[in-house]
């Protein structure tokens, strides 16, 4: 792999992000907008489905032999080593609601390794994208990119803890975690899904974690916090995406908070 096949990957991945963001706020806040339920019972919307095709036929234009994985529509095979994960309404339930804290997903993986990730708030203006060896960029409104870093709080009692759903710690039997976080940290929000994650590389927050997530939802985040000098795990540590669970911290946190998430 070269860093070329990467930096052309990234372009396309920035630009697509921002056109399907876009087409999120067609439907954002209407009040025709119909909400049906997956077989999992999560909500998905014409939004979501008509986001995934833009990406998918962006990346299959620019990309024909990577293969594509995305939560809406099947996957699709490749065989050039790049497998590209897409999360159209990353939040869905927050975009239904009205909520502008969700945000369109793109992650590449190649060797088992995420290379690059982007995140795109489309109701905030906002975006933050990275390359392995090239830093982490952070864009706000009409902004010129800026390095994103994470912060230099190094005390878990001093951090701002992220979390997107209290039921879902309980469903998962992690209760206890939730309620040592909370606790232990200065201050805990319900600031979630991506966008935790990204108030942690932007040094807002300094931890984010997640008791269940599936491959899309992650396959951005590694890249994106580890350039701007943080950390993306699972719950027992391990750097992957496949684990299940996921874990964002500034890095300098990182060991407090995994003496509470590997004791469960």
């Amino acid at each position: 792999m070269a860093g070329d096949d990467v930096k052309a990957r990234l372009g396309v991945a920035v630009e697509a992000a921002r056109q399907a963001g876009r087409v999120t706020l067609k439907y954002f806040r209407q009040s025709d907008l119909a909400v049906e339920r997956k077989p999992d019972g999560t909500p998905v919307t014409v939004a979501d489905r008509l986001a995934e095709e833009l990406l998918r036929g962006e990346i299959e234009r620019a990309f024909p032999e990577d293969a594509i994985r995305g939560e809406e529509w099947p996957d699709r095979p490749g065989d050039s080593g790049f497998q590209w994960y897409l999360d159209p309404i990353d939040g869905t339930k927050s975009f239904v609601h009205g909520v502008p804290l969700y945000g369109t997903l793109v992650g590449v993986e190649y060797g088992g390794r995420c290379v690059l990730g982007v995140v795109v708030l489309p109701a905030l203006g906002e975006y933050i994208y990275a390359a392995r060896g090239h830093g982490a960029w952070h864009v706000c409104g009409e902004s010129s990119p800026c390095r994103a870093r994470v912060s230099e709080v190094g005390r878990l009692d001093d951090s701002l803890f992220c979390f997107t759903s209290v039921s879902e710690f309980h469903k998962r039997g992690r209760e206890a975690s939730f309620e040592i976080l909370r606790s232990g940290c200065r201050l805990a929000r319900g600031w979630g899904d991506c966008y935790g994650y990204v108030l942690v590389a932007t040094g807002r927050a300094e931890v984010m974690v997640d008791p269940v997530l599936s491959v899309w939802d992650m396959a951005a985040l590694p890249a994106i916090l580890e350039e701007a000098g943080g950390t993306f795990t699972d719950w027992q540590g391990n750097a992957t995406i496949h684990g299940g669970d996921g874990v964002g911290t500034n890095g300098k946190v990182f060991g407090q908070v995994m003496s509470v998430t590997r004791g469960r």
